[in-house]
């Protein structure tokens, strides 16, 4: 299946593993089950997520290929408190939720409540919520073989959204996932499910619109750590079901909701 036209920037040259500073991992690694507890280290300011991001957008790691036999997708996702106005403040209590699926039936979840790592701000979406979803994912009891994020990859002014970079640090293939683009643009594609068009930004290929269900809006797939944007898509339609939301998301979604509910 194509993702359209374009050049493709999910993959770029690079002298050398730069990104390698900010994530401490082998970018070799092939995808594994194992858990995985160290935690990673995340940028504390907006310049060092900055320069972090510059570093993950020259990078150049193997690109994945999904293993033979079943195929493990997890998703993760993080709610703040009900009502929130602004921008939020470092501190917030948030609360995180994983999730994998296999063959169609969930294997594995997990829960954290935690703080926020500062206010959101455009573009260092990863300063607020990177280091609580990192904690999310690093609680499942199995490790996926590939992480869905609502968040961009490409797509970003610096070509390093926190798809890209949560897999960086967990050393973790992943895909995101978002209701829009962030700055690349494109038309909708045919209303058929499977049905794919690109998003570019500066003539390159960052993303692509995909119809998860017809008649429904279609979601936005950014290729993120190590993964093509075909192979993003593919994985995308694998886990979504009847519904336009696939499924891991919903499951840690509904998690990190239901946990929040509880302890507001």
């Amino acid at each position: 299946m194509s993702a359209g036209a374009g050049g493709d920037s999910c993959f770029r040259a690079s002298p050398g593993g730069a990104a390698a500073r900010w994530k401490g991992v082998d970018p070799r690694h092939e995808g594994g089950r194992a858990v995985r507890r160290e935690r990673g280290m995340w940028p504390r300011s907006a310049q060092e997520l900055i320069e972090a991001q510059q570093a993950l957008a020259g990078a150049s790691p193997e690109p994945w290929t999904p293993p033979p036999g079943p195929l493990a997708v997890g998703a993760c996702a993080v709610y703040f408190p009900r009502g929130q106005e602004g921008r939020g403040a470092r501190g917030d209590p948030a609360w995180a939720a994983a999730a994998v699926a296999e063959h169609g039936r969930v294997v594995a979840q997990s829960f954290v409540r935690a703080g926020a790592g500062a206010a959101y701000e455009a573009g260092l979406l990863a300063l607020r919520e990177g280091a609580v979803l990192e904690r999310a994912v690093r609680a499942l009891q199995l490790m996926p073989h590939v992480l869905l994020v609502d968040a961009t990859g490409r797509d970003h002014p610096r070509r390093a959204g926190m798809a890209l970079h949560l897999g960086s640090v967990l050393d973790l293939p992943t895909v995101g996932v978002t209701h829009r683009p962030l700055l690349a643009s494109g038309p909708w594609p045919e209303d058929v499910r499977g049905a794919v068009a690109p998003l570019l930004l500066d003539g390159e290929r960052v993303g692509a619109w995909l119809r998860t269900r017809a008649g429904a809006r279609p979601l936005v797939v950014h290729c993120g750590w190590r993964t093509r944007l075909e192979t993003a898509v593919e994985v995308v339609l694998a886990v979504t079901g009847p519904y336009r939301t696939p499924t891991p998301f919903r499951v840690a979604r509904q998690a990190a909701r239901s946990a929040r509910a509880e302890q507001s």
